[in-house]
């Protein structure tokens, strides 16, 4: 085997992976398939596609490589550091490490994962989706080597990968689109101007990207320059371009987008849309297909207008076309996404297909296996992302181990697409999503039916998850009525996410309970190992160190600490008076500048992660509201802001730096109270 100097090696025997049980792809019996065969021949790249490499991780990657397997093609993987022991690596026939955690290092280096295509001798590359799915200059590079790219041309990518380009070329096609500026001077006085003009609420978008990053919703001037600069750090963090667009804002609009697909051969057909409205952050959090309510005439100028634009640019591949939807049904269009979107499985569904499977086939030069007219729609799909993510705190991503992990159980109507087993991390450099789970029906009422009695079937121990607050969203009756929208979320946020209420004291007793017999478990092992039965920290009476058989645990409950009294019998019970489903150990006073009810809100990290930019010196004023600092955190910008008037004692981390979660970032002066004797 040969061997590379920046890239080290570990080639698994695909023997080696005969224990692992991954579900299949599993879609209703009624569905046309293709024959099981691999792919043979190309009739424009010239090259037969007998190993694809995954120039990605977790979900998509894992989801790849089981239909390259149904194939019979082989399959290798790449990884970082941080992904050695994970599940698309075990999968994979071969899988090579290409650097350190940072995706800039592995993820997003194009030189290595060329070079492994190369020592592996894979005949294509498949991006997935994120990463260099959509960069230009990858695929270039591709072609440069001799190597199948699986996804469109470079050319449709930077056409439609620059919005300010890709709204005029839809704007010629016929495709109608929002009002707005995308023009060449970037200077702050002129979008402000335009913003002005086209009038608020305006969205700023980065000019290259998608997935929520670089976009920022301004309501009034007043706010404009910070969420411009907001969204230019984040652009030119995701996409090294930190070059923007104004655009009107719809208000309450929905987002309906249109998979398309196009080949070689000149034809192009679009497979339904999906509706996408129900957002955090500008992030999917569920999908569905089709869109609720929308008539089929509407469905069909959706799907053409698709087409078109997918033509305009001589797409190849499959590429989603994007668009926003008013209360009328008259929608715009948005951007085209040149890649496989996260949320294919739902059109898949509905449609009978296996779209990596076509994105093979065609990019080995295969025709689009159905006409129009032979694509058809049957049933109702879901798809809900489970994250790793606090929803009553912004909806705050988390880190990892999962300790437990167990699932519905996969039939012809439910997939679990996960890229994580249990005992894995969901590591603080990734997206923080867990799985999606899909399901089908033959209407949306008993889909969503079976969405919900599948999301009661998950248990996950480790990472506090989104799960809760998917069933309240799922179960919730306007989007039971299908009327959804984004701003679905923070119109609804009271019912989605009440007031927490106090745990009862019989949770916050076995929480006690749990850590001490957890407690006992390790100081019996220090006494089995350190043969010293007299040692203090052997003992798990309460004795320890002189503490009396009476001992307070306490414990944190949301935002309230709560003492447990705990007592130790002669018999070897505990009593206790006073935890919870979701109780936590209280942050201890040295990772925290304040105690807990006096901790100045934006003063401590919320999570492990990186400063990007510091707006305050010691010594200086600030007032409630004013941005401290900007961290970058699992893909994601954290804006720490002040909470009330005070001035600057001491700033502990630089630009560039990292922070560890609940670490001091700012210090405040303390205010000096006016004491003055009462006459």
């Amino acid at each position: 085997m040969a061997a590379a100097s920046a890239v080290s090696v570990l080639l698994l025997a695909a023997e080696k992976n005969r224990w692992l049980r991954v579900p299949s792809l599993l879609l209703p019996p009624r569905r046309w398939t293709w024959k099981q065969r691999t792919v043979k021949y190309s009739t424009t790249t010239g090259q037969n596609i007998a190993k694809v490499l995954i120039a990605n991780r977790g979900e998509i990657a894992c989801r790849v490589i089981r239909t390259a397997k149904k194939m019979g093609i082989q399959s290798v993987a790449v990884y970082s550091e941080a992904d050695k022991n994970s599940m698309h690596v075990d999968m994979a026939d071969e899988a090579y490490s290409i650097g350190p955690a940072p995706s800039q290092q592995s993820y997003l280096s194009m030189e290595k994962i060329i070079q492994v295509a190369k020592i592996s001798a894979a005949q294509a590359i498949h991006p997935g989706y994120g990463f260099l799915s959509e960069n230009m200059e990858f695929a270039e590079l591709c072609k440069q080597e001799g190597i199948i790219f699986i996804g469109p041309p470079s050319s449709a990518i930077r056409d439609m990968g620059i919005k300010s380009t890709s709204k005029s070329i839809m704007a010629a096609a016929g495709v109608p689109v929002v009002e707005g500026y995308h023009g060449e001077d970037q200077s702050d006085q002129c979008l402000r101007e335009h913003a002005g003009r086209i009038g608020y609420p305006v969205m700023i978008k980065a000019v290259r990207g998608g997935g929520g990053k670089g976009m920022r919703i301004v309501r009034s001037e007043e706010e404009f320059q910070e969420q411009l600069e907001s969204a230019r750090r984040e652009a030119k963090k995701s996409f090294d371009d930190d070059a923007m667009l104004i655009e009107k804002f719809v208000d309450t609009p929905r987002h309906v987008e249109v998979q398309v697909f196009g080949d070689y051969h000149g034809n192009a057909v679009y497979l339904f849309e999906r509706d996408c409205s129900v957002q955090r952050r500008h992030q999917k959090i569920i999908e569905e297909a089709p869109g609720p309510g929308i008539k089929p005439e509407v469905r069909k100028k959706l799907g053409e207008a698709a087409v078109r634009a997918a033509k305009a640019v001589n797409y190849v591949g499959a590429g989603t076309v994007e668009f926003i939807m008013d209360s009328k049904h008259n929608f715009y269009f948005m951007e085209m996404n040149t890649r496989l979107q996260v949320e294919h499985p739902v059109t898949e569904m509905i449609t009978g297909t296996d779209l990596v499977e076509w994105q093979l086939r065609i990019a080995a030069g295969e025709k689009i296996p159905l006409s129009q007219e032979e694509i058809t729609l049957q049933g109702h799909a879901f798809e809900a992302r489970i994250y790793a993510e606090d929803p009553d705190n912004n909806f705050m991503p988390g880190a990892g181990p999962l300790v437990h992990l167990s699932t519905p159980q996969a039939d012809l109507c439910t997939r679990i697409e996960t890229g994580v087993r249990q005992g894995d991390e969901v590591s603080v450099h990734y997206d923080p999503m867990i799985a999606k789970l899909v399901v089908w029906a033959a209407d949306r009422q008993a889909a969503l039916t079976k969405l919900r009695y599948s999301l009661r079937q998950y248990n996950i121990v480790g990472l506090q998850t989104n799960i809760d607050f998917l069933l309240s969203l799922s179960g919730h009756p306007e989007f039971e009525a299908g009327n959804v929208h984004t701003d679905f979320i923070p119109q609804h946020r009271k019912e989605l996410l009440p007031s927490r209420k106090a745990t009862a004291k019989e949770f916050l007793c076995q929480a006690a309970l749990g850590l001490i017999l957890k407690e006992k478990a390790v100081s019996d092992v220090f006494k089995i190992q350190s043969q010293d039965q007299y040692s203090p920290f052997a003992s798990s009476s309460g004795r320890r160190l002189n503490i009396c058989y009476t001992r307070n645990i306490t414990l944190r409950d949301g935002k309230n600490s709560v003492a447990i009294a705990v007592t130790y019998n002669h018999d070897g019970s505990y009593s206790m008076q006073e935890g919870s489903t979701q109780i936590d150990i209280p942050v201890p006073k040295y990772l925290s500048s304040k105690s807990s009810d006096e901790t100045l809100e934006g003063a401590i990290a919320p999570m492990t992660g990186t400063i990007e930019k510091v707006f305050v010196k010691v010594g200086d004023k600030v007032k409630a509201g004013d941005t401290l600092m900007v961290m970058i955190a699992m893909k994601m910008e954290l804006t720490i802001k002040a909470p009330k008037d005070g001035m600057i004692k001491k700033v502990f981390y630089k630009e560039g730096s990292q922070a560890n979660r609940h670490a001091p970032l700012i210090e405040f002066e303390e205010e000096e109270s006016d004491e003055r004797d009462a006459e």
